[in-house]
């Protein structure tokens, strides 16, 4: 399969080198490896010479001879005399010599680097080489110009680090994982009415603030002791239940009124506990400017009175959808919540199915080769540091892409464009409150397709997630999962996929 390089189902880093190689190597500002062969040209051609420098690790001669590029150089110039642009002269009568003196060099190197990467890549295509990225210019041989006053036979070593062979032990094994199935509890679904409720409910204004659960509008500036405000000073707008603040400005606010102010340090109401978190949200300043002075004044004092259950709230929820009564409503809102709990579940399995195979494959990588591609493969140089620092995470997703790649291709694992497209569909007429089969009440949906096939953003991560999604499906097939029911709770302290299995071989 190709390479997805940027998808992650909350996994690793995002960009990987593997591919087939890059074609032709286009290195015309390059200094190019070469050495002179004094010998004769007779019939005998380009030749490549392979040898092993490291695990996976082969270093690739490409031996040009004269005859492998003048013939291509000298009828290239030609076809470029014809089009050159020079001013002083007519389309295609510039003197033969002054191309060659302005622009000969530069083709020189086009076509002998363009002889190389044919050569190397014919080779690598004969031999069924499957490589990382692409070859890369030996560091550690001698560089020279070419001259095309002097052509010569000439050397290329290239280096290329080799996709290795491995056989993916947890599904030849059979491994263990478990699926977990969250029990939706009455006490879950109490809580989750009421918080439905309070979402549609409306805020009546209050005179005073009497209750925990009243809402305080207030504005928050720094000030000194006695509460004056420098010109200038910024306003902080700022809406807070009264029982979520800190325990000591609550008793401070109680019995206020809408215009009263407060004028108070944070680090006095504060605990050591609540101070990082009331510095940060509502203040956005530093914990350590808790010694500073803050005036509090109360815009509005407001009371969220929760929606009451019935059809009102029953058509704001469920919109386009028939709700009977509260026991319906509840039995609607359960089979919603079980959805997203499902989803949440199924999330932590496949990436409990990516860290099994990523660290339970044996897997040997070239390493010094992807070093070297990530300090200077990119587009931007790195230095030794930010390698060694991404080096790990660079190593677990790329054992990720191998063993994901081989096995969609073992398993003929692909995805049309009709599925893509048909994904797409269904999910815009979910967003409508539409089923797949009401696109007859949706007439623009083509006009909306034919824009959203311009998208290739879309298009290529709908294609990547309905690419990873089939072949967790076969996953599940081949590996040993049982199935286990969890409270909410229990699930929640689960401790991590990636911590559970993290041990590469």
């Amino acid at each position: 399969m190709g390479t997805f390089e940027n998808y992650t189902p909350c996994f690793g880093p995002k960009w990987s080198p593997i591919g087939s190689f890059l074609p032709p190597l286009s290195f015309s500002t390059l200094f190019l490896i070469f050495a002179p062969l004094n010998k004769k040209i007779d019939n005998t051609m380009a030749t490549v010479t392979r040898e092993s420098i490291g695990t996976l690790h082969d270093k690739l001669i490409v031996k040009l001879e004269k005859g492998d590029y003048l013939p291509s150089f000298e009828k290239t110039l030609k076809q470029y005399a014809k089009t050159a642009n020079v001013p002083g002269f007519r389309k295609g009568m510039v003197p033969s010599g002054m191309l060659r003196k302005m622009y000969g060099q530069s083709i020189f190197n086009e076509e002998v680097i363009r002889a190389a990467g044919k050569k190397l890549e014919d080779y690598m295509k004969d031999e069924k080489l499957s490589i990382f990225a692409q070859p890369m210019i030996m560091p550690d041989a001698a560089r020279t110009q070419l001259d095309m006053n002097s052509p010569a036979d000439v050397d290329f070593a290239f280096e290329v680090g080799l996709k290795p062979e491995f056989e993916i032990d947890p599904i030849k094994n059979k491994a263990s994982l478990t699926r977990y199935k969250i029990v939706v509890s009455d006490r879950m679904m109490d809580d989750e009415v009421e918080r439905i409720r309070r979402r549609y409910g409306k805020v009546e204004s209050q005179t005073e603030v009497t209750n925990k659960e009243d809402l305080i509008y207030a504005t928050y500036e720094q000030c000194d002791a006695n509460g004056n405000v420098a010109e200038g000073t910024g306003k902080i707008e700022d809406t807070e239940v009264l029982d979520k603040m800190p325990a000591k400005l609550k008793e401070m606010v109680m019995g206020k009124k809408p215009e009263d102010t407060i004028v108070f340090r944070p680090a006095d109401v504060c605990t050591a506990e609540e101070l990082p978190k009331f510095m940060k949200d509502p203040l956005k300043a530093n914990p350590e400017e808790g010694e500073q002075h803050y005036k509090l004044t109360i815009t509005k004092v407001g009371l969220l009175i929760p929606q009451e259950l019935g059809p009102e709230l029953y058509a704001q929820v469920f919109q386009n959808q028939e709700v009977k009564d509260e026991a319906d409503f509840r039995e609607k809102l359960k089979a919603e919540l079980g959805r997203e709990f499902e989803r949440i579940t199924n999330e932590r399995l496949q990436n409990e199915m990516y860290e099994l195979l990523v660290h339970g494959t044996n897997i040997h990588l070239p390493v010094a080769f992807l070093k070297r591609w990530m300090r200077e493969g990119g587009e931007k140089p790195k230095s030794a540091e930010a390698v060694e620092h991404e080096f790990g995470g660079f190593e677990h997703q790329l054992r990720w892409q191998l063993i994901s790649d081989k096995l969609m291709a073992e398993q003929g694992i692909e995805v049309s464009v009709e599925e893509v497209n048909k994904d797409i569909k269904t999910r815009v007429l979910q967003y409508f409150g539409l089923g797949p089969d009401q696109e007859d009440e949706a007439p623009w949906m083509d006009g909306y397709m034919a824009k959203i096939a311009k998208d290739e953003k879309m298009i290529d991560e709908t294609y990547r997630r309905l690419l990873y999604n089939k072949l967790f499906s076969y996953l599940e097939t081949t590996l040993n999962i049982t199935e286990k029911e969890i409270g909410e709770e229990e699930f929640f302290k689960l401790g991590s996929a990636h911590d559970a299995h993290h041990h590469h071989h």
